[in-house]
This record gives structure tokens, C-alpha cells and sequence, in this order.
């Protein structure tokens, strides 16, 4: 099986991973940082918010069960887009909404979803979603990874 990767930042990595693990056609979902200068951050690092590092989560999908556009609607209907470097009670630069895109097929799905989620009227504020070319992605510390699942939650209450 081919498969391809997509990586987002949609606030606490842990609700986003366990979204995306639910979708048929994910194979493998994994928690880490990106965006950043700083080089193999740890969770303490980027909690200061000054390593430039988003909170992303890696996934791997079946091209042939999923579609890339349909990874983007699961994005913009998992967390509020509008709200800069914030998702709920979780503030910094970390938590920002940011969609990082590994092909040019990539980047104009992303920029076209974002246009049409933005016109759709399904957000009262205008949505401040980054796009950015994917940088290295460090895997986050083993006991991030399917977090909710090991603490028996299905999402970050």
C-alpha cells in the first residue's frame, strides 16, 4: 500500500491525533513539533512558546480510501480556525491553527479549502489559519503519543 502524509496543528496535539485516528483510511497518526527553529525540542521546550514550534500531529493515509481534501474538512471541523495562537483554554504559539503541506497539490488544496471554509458563513470570525511549506517534524515524547487512548478519554475535555 502507497501512502502519503499530511501534517496539522489544530491546538493540544492529543484531541487532533485522536480525530484524525478515527478517520477510515488513516493508517498512522503521530504527535510531534513543527514549524520551528529550534532543533529536537522537547514537550518543555515548546511550552515557552519561543522555540517557534506548533504542536502538529503527522498523518499517514491510504490515498486510494482517503483524499487530502477530506483531511481538510476533518481540520476545519475539529477546532476553531479564527482564533489566533489559541484553541480553548490552551493560549501560545504552540497551539496555532496551521495546515504545513508537502506538495504543490497540497498547498493549493489547502489554500482553496481555507477560501471556501472562510465563505462558507460556518465561522463568525475570518479564519486565521497559517500555510506553510513542511519543515522537519519531531516526534513528541512516547508518553504523548495516543495519549487519550492510554487515559481511556476520547477526546481532551
Amino acid at each position: 500500500m502507497k501512502t502519503e502524509k499530511a501534517m496539522f496543528g489544530a491546538g493540544c496535539f492529543w484531541g487532533v491525533e485522536s480525530s484524525f485516528r478515527q478517520v477510515e483510511g488513516v493508517v498512522d497518526a503521530s504527535v510531534g513539533y513543527s514549524g520551528g527553529s529550534f532543533v529536537n525540542p522537547a514537550y518543555e521546550d515548546v511550552c515557552t512558546g519561543k522555540t517557534g514550534h506548533a504542536e502538529v500531529v503527522l498523518v499517514e493515509y491510504d490515498p486510494a480510501r482517503l483524499s487530502y481534501q477530506d483531511l481538510l474538512e476533518v481540520f476545519w471541523e475539529i477546532h476553531d480556525p479564527t482564533t489566533p495562537n489559541r484553541q480553548g483554554p490552551d493560549r501560545g504559539s504552540q497551539y496555532r491553527s496551521v495546515i504545513f503541506f508537502y506538495t504543490p497539490e497540497q498547498e493549493r488544496d489547502a489554500r482553496e479549502s481555507m477560501a471556501a471554509a472562510d465563505a462558507s458563513g460556518r465561522f463568525r470570525r475570518s479564519i486565521v489559519t497559517e500555510i506553510n511549506p513542511a519543515g522537519e517534524f519531531y516526534r513528541a515524547e512516547e508518553y504523548h503519543q495516543r495519549y487519550n487512548e492510554k487515559h481511556g478519554r476520547r477526546s481532551c475535555g
